[in-house]
């Protein structure tokens, strides 16, 4: 089964998905650009994403989120559309959203580019264009041996095989688990509350479990407000809050705001008892560089304010 999980808080959306079959690895991407193109950061009044050029059959490029909760990438109809009809095929999938699951159709691509790498024969689901502009989502296929380096400041996405070197002067290292075979984690501090957070550079926005709002002490509303549709459009409603400092390691962001409910996907992974955070790009965006290296199963940080 794929899942796939769509957080939309106005416009804004959050994917994560897993299927369990794994492609050709990837080696190394390089991606520059001299004003933000592929790496757009976050600031308090805007969401940035983590874009990357992708090739499809020869064709694009195609502008993609890289999106590390998700080990399978998906396109848009568009997309499908403009590979052709030679690329559908009579196979559907189910989709696990957020709020629910729906049935999707799947594509098949002999090839995926992504900068000089090629993966092989590829099977991509196509999912509603809820993806504020992107062409599709870039999983991690392949990238369970690699090293993603994030430089907001530069504009530069960096993907290569690690050898588990060390991060440069000032960076604080934070170790990673891995959740339901996919799921990058790290433990981190929400005031005085121990949360697992759940690292997904394809969602703007962060989502905590109710679990975490009660160890909070802090009490949902009588009538929440915020909608929270999913890529199926079933509909449930979260209480939206600002919380106390977050803490990753010496690493604090003060003033984050978190949608709380336990909605589906969370129920789906059995993460209901335990304080929990889909960590999105609203948090993970206002750091100066991230490195995920997930060989070595760390995350590397550095931010200027502390």
């Amino acid at each position: 089964m794929l899942q796939l999980g769509v957080l939309a808080l106005g416009n804004m959306f959050s994917l994560g998905l897993a299927f369990g079959e794994d492609s050709a690895p990837l080696s190394e991407v390089l991606v520059t650009a001299p004003e933000p193109r592929y790496v757009a950061p976050t600031r308090r009044d805007r969401i940035g994403r983590i874009w990357a050029p992708v090739y499809l059959n020869g064709q694009g490029p195609f502008r993609f989120v890289l999106d590390t909760g998700a080990n399978r990438s998906v396109v848009t109809p568009a997309v499908a559309e403009a590979l052709g009809p030679q690329v559908r095929t009579n196979s559907t999938v189910e989709v696990r959203g957020v709020t629910g699951t729906a049935l999707a159709p799947v594509i098949r691509v002999s090839g995926m580019e992504i900068g000089d790498l090629v993966l092989g024969s590829v099977l991509l689901p196509v999912m509603p264009d809820v993806f504020g502009g992107a062409e599709g989502v870039l999983g991690n296929e392949g990238l369970r041996d690699k090293r993603i380096a994030i430089d907001f400041k530069r504009d530069s996405i960096s993907i290569r095989r690690s050898r588990r070197e060390r991060p440069g002067a000032g960076f604080e290292t934070q170790p990673m688990t891995l959740l339901r075979g996919h799921l990058l984690a790290i433990e981190v501090l929400v005031g005085s509350v121990r949360a697992t957070a759940i690292l997904d550079t394809g969602a703007p926005d962060s989502l905590g479990n109710a679990a975490l709002l009660t160890a909070l002490r802090r009490q949902a509303k009588d009538d929440p407000s915020t909608a929270i549709v999913g890529i199926t459009l079933d509909v449930e409603y979260g209480d939206r809050m600002v919380v106390p400092t977050m803490q990753l390691r010496n690493v604090k962001i003060r003033g984050a705001m978190l949608t709380f409910s336990d909605v589906s996907i969370f129920r789906h992974w059995r993460m209901t008892s335990r304080p929990t955070i889909m960590l999105g790009m609203d948090v993970l965006g206002v750091l100066d560089e991230i490195i995920i290296d997930y060989r070595a199963r760390q995350m590397h940080i550095l931010t200027s304010d502390r």
